[in-house]
């Protein structure tokens, strides 16, 4: 892919139509754009289409379509067959004539590698993505991807996006995703580096009758199937002793942490304020501590 586009931080719109409205999703767009965040990530699935509106009106109403590195997904479970449909009902949400990356959002068991790699590589060679890739798979799906493209004669993957942050890191385990990832010379980028607000502190008790409905994991109940283990509570603890030593924010800490992996391109942030934006900002121009991020690695 080139690189023109690419900002090291990436805006997750996946909060747009579902937590924020129209109005507020256009604030954090202005603002994220303005302070260089050029990638910006939604998907067919987020809010029913409505993300993918959003961001379209945003970008016709700026002009800046050419600025922005515009990512999108196809639903999860989509036949092969209907990837093409998927994808022209997306270009029309977004007002635009093609985007830069189209992903698989989730590895489907369903049909076979082959016939998802043509079927999304047919895409790219009519010029609707610049570039293709996939979101949420491992190590040996995307190996078998890259491979089932080099033997179809097909465009190979130009990018994967992974769930990474310090309660999730299986992508760094020894021939994991970012091994197959370096291997392929394959594209990186990680999001939900708070994990969903779980490493924030929020949620200090496995109870998920405690969930409070407004927060993520409200919304979203499955987060807490992920995170709601005992090891990951066991390196809260082991984070809120670092914060209170070092006078930094348990936010600070984690978002500092994922965007210290140089083998990852690109780390997505979400946001339903603006200033929510302003952690990572910061942390791009003032790093985490390596001494920090030594007993971090530790958790």
């Amino acid at each position: 892919m080139s690189a023109k586009s690419w900002s090291r931080l990436g805006l997750g719109c996946v909060t747009f139509g579902r937590e924020i409205t129209r109005d507020a999703s256009f604030a954090v767009m202005d603002y994220a754009f303005a302070r260089g965040i050029t990638l910006f990530d939604t998907a067919e699935a987020y809010a029913g289409g409505e993300s993918e509106r959003i961001v379209g009106e945003w970008m016709a109403a700026r002009g800046v379509r050419d600025e922005v590195l515009l990512v999108t997904k196809v639903r999860p479970g989509t036949p092969p067959a209907r990837v093409a449909e998927a994808l022209n009902g997306s270009l029309e949400r977004l007002r635009c004539d093609a985007v830069d990356l189209y992903l698989y959002h989730s590895f489907d068991a369903a049909a076979s590698v082959d016939e998802r790699v043509a079927a999304i590589d047919a895409l790219a060679q009519a010029g609707l993505a610049t570039g293709i890739g996939c979101s949420n798979y491992d190590g040996a799906q995307l190996r078998e991807a890259l491979a089932a493209a080099d033997r179809l004669g097909a465009r190979r993957f130009a990018a994967v996006q992974v769930n990474y942050n310090l309660a999730a890191r299986e992508i760094d385990e020894p021939g994991g995703l970012l091994d197959a990832a370096g291997e392929g010379d394959v594209d990186v980028m990680t999001y939900s580096p708070l994990a969903a607000g779980f490493l924030t502190g929020k949620y200090s008790t496995p109870d998920r009758a405690a969930i409070p409905a407004t927060t993520r994991f409200g919304v979203i109940p499955g987060h807490a199937d992920i995170y709601f283990h005992g090891r990951n509570f066991a390196t809260l603890e082991r984070m809120r002793v670092l914060a209170q030593r070092t006078g930094l924010g348990m936010e600070r800490l984690a978002m500092g942490w994922a965007l210290a992996n140089p083998r990852v391109r690109t780390v997505l942030v979400g946001a339903r304020e603006p200033r929510h934006l302003d952690n990572a900002l910061a942390l791009l121009a003032e790093p985490l501590a390596a001494e920090w991020m030594e007993e971090l690695n530790q958790t």
